[in-house]
């Protein structure tokens, strides 16, 4: 169990080696918090208050970026009308379940009622535990596509995507989630299948853009990214199906890839959490043409974000998600240290939050990580953590 995280004043992390993952390198010094952030990186150590890594490897908390915390397994057992307090209860389980495994920031991509929104205002106020959460409230969908009877916003045409996504930003979701391809919830609904049209897009797109923020897409297949990335969508989530002419187009418009490699290799948790067999049927036959499509994303050195379209804290084979996708990436041919990085400073760059969170710097959150191995040596370092800390509390340790 976490234990329950202290305000801390002055502290002092000492004896650290400090993962720098944005040159790649590793140096052993101390790092000082006051008032939840960073405030100094130094050689030296002259706090009175000190907490000892004994040389553990310290590397920003983890970044999920492809989250749905109220998320039911399996599909068919969801409820749309439940009570907002159910669900609200079951995201708040999530975020704690994220926390035991290092992730001290989510980025959310559709929950019934808007729970994350909730669930973010009483993290922010201190009245819950939980990451750091940026949400996107209700995705927008039409009518009969994907995310369809999954608690999305229903609209057809691009007034109807404009007006659905300026209410989930009034509402104060921090980025909009469309749908633009079919996926494995529905069984007559195809990866590749195109859901809405060039004008949808870019209403969704105009009213995100006027706040300052973006869209973040589902997508399948090319002939719907294509379109999306005509139409100024930012980021795609999954990618089962891509092909040079569609990642070259990708890589010019500088798109975010989150591949969520999870969702077509999994069937062990999946059998676990009840699935129907010809989900996971269909989950798995495009196995091979994701992981492939995703390899050619990482040949053309597109931005890679750690994603699971699961709660990333949810364990497969005694593995959290969020360590098991990365894992995937770094088998497909992603470096450690830009697996590592599409868990930290890709996602704070996608996020808009570089300034914040996703490295070790001064005057950054004291988002923090200890593990034992290097993982600028083999991401699989991170299936143990002996020091987790959001904001300068200790959430976790096993260092005396």
């Amino acid at each position: 169990m976490i234990a329950l995280p202290k305000k801390n004043g002055d502290l002092q992390l000492v004896n650290c080696r400090i993962v720098d993952v944005l040159d790649g390198t590793v140096r052993e010094g101390n790092v000082s918090i006051h008032g939840g952030k960073i405030t100094a990186i130094t050689e030296d150590s002259n706090e009175n208050h000190t907490v000892d890594l004994q040389g553990a490897y310290l590397s920003p908390g983890l970044i999920s970026c492809h989250t749905h915390l109220s998320i039911v397994f399996p599909f068919h057992e969801r409820d749309e009308n439940e009570s907002a307090g159910i669900t609200s209860l079951r995201c708040l389980k999530r975020g704690h379940d994220a926390l035991r495994a290092g992730i001290t920031t989510v980025r959310t991509v559709a929950e019934l009622h808007r729970a994350d929104l909730s669930l973010r205002n009483m993290i922010q106020k201190g009245w819950a535990e939980g990451p750091r959460i940026f949400s996107a409230g209700c995705s927008v969908t039409v009518t009969g596509g994907h995310g369809h009877g999954f608690g999305a916003q229903v609209a057809d045409g691009a007034d109807e995507f404009r007006k659905k996504a300026r209410a989930e930003l009034e509402a104060g979701a921090d980025h909009i989630k469309i749908f633009i391809t079919g996926g494995i919830a529905k069984p007559d609904e195809s990866f590749d299948e195109p859901q809405m049209t060039f004008e949808e897009m870019e209403g969704a797109v105009q009213a995100a853009r006027s706040k300052g923020t973006y869209v973040c897409a589902h997508a399948g297949g090319p002939v719907a990214i294509q379109t999306a990335i005509r139409a100024g969508v930012r980021c795609f989530e999954h990618g089962y199906y891509l092909d040079k002419e569609t990642v070259a187009a990708m890589k010019k418009a500088g798109s975010f890839l989150v591949p969520t490699l999870l969702v077509s290799r999994s069937p062990d948790w999946m059998r676990a959490n009840g699935f129907q067999d010809w989900t996971i049927e269909k989950a798995c036959e495009a196995g091979d043409d994701h992981l492939d499509s995703i390899k050619l994303a990482i040949s053309a050195g597109i931005p890679i974000v750690n994603g699971t379209d699961a709660p990333p804290g949810d364990i497969d084979r005694g593995v959290p998600l969020v360590v098991r996708e990365a894992e995937y990436y770094q088998e497909a041919g992603l470096s450690p240290l830009d697996t590592l990085r599409s868990l930290t400073s890709n996602a704070a760059r996608l996020l808009n939050a570089s300034t914040t969170i996703g490295t070790i710097q001064e005057g950054l959150e004291a988002d923090l990580i200890a593990t034992h191995k290097n993982p600028l040596e083999d991401i699989r370092a991170l299936r143990s953590m002996p020091f987790i800390m959001k904001a300068g509390q200790i959430l976790h340790t096993e260092l005396k």
